[in-house]
């Protein structure tokens, strides 16, 4: 009787807890984030002007401050957690974080798996040369033969290697295809357009910009399908965000222009 009736009593609490599982696996990313009363953001820490450290240790720029509006707008607190660029996506999958808000633009390949807020940073891709580099390479098929530096996982890698011809060479940052740069081990580097006056000035390395290549390239955050109370939120929170001005105050804190707004033609 005691054997039966505990096999009962474990099915039963098998099926409950079964049931726990599956309803919580149905909640919508704002229940859980509410629940928490955090937004998780994946963020690298490594890619100033729009996130790096502080001495202090404190998390710094353009997309820190972005990310902080948005979870107050939603009444979150922000919870950074820091990763490397080549498995941010992954790690967003995997459920290590909410959202990322380090300036992941909208392509057709990732909206195919992940969900996006409104933009938030329109910019397009520029060429890096060599100061004393006289070529002007003016579109992607000019480095045709060319060896082409961009940073692993990036959609200017992407970008890079849709031309074909172009010998594109992969790297951890910007920091290790400028040095390669400069020691003309490469023709040219492609990177973010608002990055490079950052990138320029504090490399001390005799490099200048180039060319501006492509269509202008929105930013947005991305987050998980399957959740449009958190799109619905998200959307709402940086629609505010945008219409008192507060995107525009952050942008004008640290470009100097309003990079918030499509790149008038």
């Amino acid at each position: 009787m005691k054997s039966g009736l505990l096999k009962k009593l474990l099915a039963l609490a098998i099926v409950g807890a079964s049931f726990v599982a599956a309803s919580a696996h149905a909640d919508d990313l704002l229940d859980q984030a509410k629940a928490r009363g955090t937004l998780r953001i994946g963020i690298e820490g490594t890619f100033p002007p729009f996130n790096s450290k502080a001495p202090s240790g404190e998390l710094v720029g353009y997309d820190v401050d972005i990310a902080k509006a948005v979870a107050a707008k939603m009444g979150l607190k922000p919870e950074f957690v820091t990763t490397e660029w080549s498995g941010i996506i992954a790690g967003l999958q995997a459920g290590k974080f909410d959202v990322i808000v380090n300036q992941v633009g909208v392509t057709d390949q990732r909206k195919a798996v992940l969900d996006f807020s409104p933009a938030y940073t329109y910019s397009a891709a520029q060429l890096i040369q060599r100061k004393d580099d006289t070529r002007q390479f003016k579109t992607l098929d000019d480095l045709k033969g060319k060896k082409l530096g961009v940073g692993l996982g990036t959609n200017y890698m992407d970008m890079a290697k849709s031309v074909p011809g172009i010998d594109v060479k992969t790297y951890p940052g910007a920091p290790e295809y400028l040095r390669d740069l400069a020691a003309n081990r490469l023709d040219a580097a492609l990177n973010d357009r608002l990055m490079l006056a950052y990138l320029l000035k504090n490399s001390q390395l005799p490099l200048r910009t180039g060319a501006i290549v492509g269509a202008g390239n929105p930013s947005a955050i991305p987050f998980k399908k399957g959740n449009p109370k958190f799109a619905k939120a998200i959307d709402d929170a940086m629609t505010q965000l945008e219409a008192d001005g507060t995107f525009t105050k952050i942008s004008d804190k640290w470009f100097g222009i309003d990079v918030t707004k499509p790149i008038a033609q």
